[in-house]
């Protein structure tokens, strides 16, 4: 458990790092816990046996994020506000850790878009998604970016201009989100998740998801020769990827090494 943090708090254990949003009421992000929240994520890099870093909600608040600070985006702090978000998912990208959001309740503008670049993304049925920003003459970077390649170019068009919000299962059908269970099941579909995730190699997860980024926006054969130098040069070099063809050939359970 790390204890430094004032918005946040921030545990990890058994090769999981859970970030959890302290922020009451509502978890508005202002550029302080930004800056915390890109602090625990580098922590969880470091890591390299860590195998996911989770999204969530103190108990004692009462959604998973509304946004950012309204107060921030004025003249004199927009440039620190959106380098401070913005590096949010920079960290994440540069760290390729699986990510997972679990959010019960609002998942509002920065909040959104934060659910947005998470890989697995588990929902209470009461959980509220959208991208309020256009009614406040301003628009989401971010969502600008990643909403278009997972729920469509036309409905993000729609989502972004209009400012609608969607519930969990319309987040579901377009594809924002993972899963949708009742609150009271929220905490042990993500244990399931995790119990997955934490039978596997760290490096190989790591090399799964950096393959995933880097196959966006290229043509095919751009994209797979990136990937086949990953593969080849990259993973099939570390200890995991030996001892699972070894363990699977000797038909025995791997012992990943994180290396």
């Amino acid at each position: 458990m790390t204890d430094e943090y004032q918005s946040i708090r921030l545990n990890i254990e058994d090769r999981v790092g859970r970030i959890s949003f302290a922020r009451p009421p509502l978890n508005v992000f202002n550029i302080a816990m930004m800056r915390e929240i890109n602090d625990a994520i580098g922590e969880c890099a470091s890591q390299r046996e860590m195998v996911a870093i989770v999204f969530e909600a103190a108990k004692e608040t009462r959604a998973f994020s509304a946004g950012v600070a309204i107060e921030e985006h004025v003249e004199e702090t927009i440039y620190r506000m959106l380098d401070s978000f913005h590096g949010i998912f920079r960290a994440l990208e540069q760290a390729a850790k699986p990510t997972i959001a679990v959010v019960d309740g609002s998942a509002l503008g920065g909040g959104c878009e934060l659910v947005a670049g998470c890989d697995i993304v588990i929902a209470s049925e009461r959980a509220r998604f959208g991208q309020p920003e256009i009614k406040l003459g301003v628009f989401p970077p971010v969502a600008a970016v990643l909403l278009p390649r997972l729920i469509g170019d036309k409905r993000a068009r729609e989502l972004i201009l209009t400012g609608e919000l969607i519930d969990a299962a319309e987040a579901l059908r377009l594809g924002l989100i993972s899963r949708v269970v009742p609150s009271a099941e929220l905490e042990q579909k993500t244990r399931d998740v995790l119990v997955k995730l934490r039978e596997l190699s760290a490096p190989a997860l790591e090399a799964s998801k950096r393959a995933m980024n880097l196959a966006r926006g290229r043509t095919f054969e751009d994209a797979l020769s990136a990937v086949e130098d990953l593969y080849l040069n990259e993973l099939m070099k570390t200890e995991d990827a030996r001892e699972g063809i070894q363990a699977f050939m000797e038909k025995r359970k791997p012992e990943w090494k994180s290396k």
